[in-house]
């Protein structure tokens, strides 16, 4: 198991993942730094190697399929998740590391939007969308994320291996940050500094199509993470819409004693019918979410145990190598 482990997903990344590697063996020497290349095609995994890091390969297209190979594949006693295109500052990672390992938080968030991140980008609807997915995200969760979109994150042991991924592309931001908030993992924000990309350097974020993804992933996951209050809207929407056709039809039946708009009132039925059964699927779904939650928690205790036991494994393993080279010594 390692101590820590710099963890680097890439995609056409050889401008700039040379700096971004010596970067972070400067700051954490005690590091292992991973590049997991996605199917560059300009050499970027050769440049890595050079470098000294641990190259690693995702054949399936999309950083969320990156990130599960390597949540999959590393142990660690703290992750360190950023870009490969030197947007993110490496002097950061010493402190995120410590409120891992020292204060146990199990997601540590790489604060862009509360420094330079709306002065140094230039892309306007990324500030945007930035910005929006911040507002419903912490509406809906009722939580305090400063920045739903960071590419720099600092992760435990525990978070990395209980984390389903879901998720294929950039849209596995919001999924991590909606996983921690609902399963009230310690989550902290760290104010870094962003740099725009160095000129030659492409984003490989298409604002719209990457953007109507991470709404409906934001929309998917409040319905799942959520059910009682997205169903119960649904109901709610569908009440008020059959009780303000069932008025009109009402004030006649009242004035005349006839009804005269049938299939009014039948709609006005079918609509009430639906709200009802909206609701009921909403307070049964929650309530299977209540017991995932239940199980959610043991699997944290065998996570536990399961860390626990390889970190004692590693202790002995290094007291074992001290005896030797102490008998060699003495001999």
């Amino acid at each position: 198991m390692d101590k820590i482990a710099v963890l680097i997903p890439c995609y056409n990344e050889s401008i700039t993942i040379r700096k971004v590697v010596d970067d972070w063996k400067r700051v954490l020497p005690e590091a292992v730094i991973y590049v997991y290349d996605n199917n560059s095609k300009d050499g970027t995994d050769v440049i890595a190697k050079e470098a000294g890091a641990v190259v690693r390969y995702e054949h399936l297209q999309g950083k969320g399929n990156v990130i599960r190979r390597m949540f999959r594949e590393i142990d660690a006693e703290c992750y360190i998740m950023v870009d490969g295109d030197d947007t993110y500052p490496a002097d950061a990672g010493p402190a995120m590391v410590r409120e891992v390992l020292e204060n146990k938080a199990d997601m540590v968030v790489g604060d862009r939007l509360s420094s330079t991140y709306f002065s140094e980008n230039k892309r306007p609807f990324h500030n945007v969308g930035n910005s929006m997915t911040r507002f419903f995200i912490n509406k809906i969760f009722r939580t305090d994320v400063k920045d739903i979109m960071t590419g720099l994150r600092a992760f435990s042991y525990q978070f990395v291996k209980t984390f389903p991924v879901l998720s294929q592309g950039f849209e596995i931001e919001t999924e991590m940050t909606i996983h921690a908030v609902d399963k009230n993992m310690y989550i902290k924000n760290h104010v870094i500094d962003y740099r725009d990309r160095p000129e030659g350097s492409e984003s490989k974020l298409n604002t719209v199509s990457d953007g109507v993804k991470v709404l409906k992933t934001i929309f998917d996951l409040f319905k799942n993470y959520k059910p009682l209050q997205f169903f119960g809207c649904v109901s709610l929407i569908l009440l008020i819409i059959a009780i303000i056709l069932f008025v009109p039809v009402l004030a006649e039946y009242l004035k005349t004693g006839l009804v005269l708009r049938f299939p009014t009132l039948i709609a006005c039925g079918f609509m009430a019918i639906a709200a009802l059964l909206s609701f009921s699927s909403g307070m049964i779904l929650d309530t299977l979410i209540q017991k995932h939650k239940q199980d959610f928690e043991f699997r944290l205790y065998i996570t536990q145990k399961v860390w626990r036991e390889l970190h004692e494994e590693e202790i002995m393993r290094a007291e074992c190598s001290r005896r030797e080279i102490f008998s060699k010594n003495n001999n």
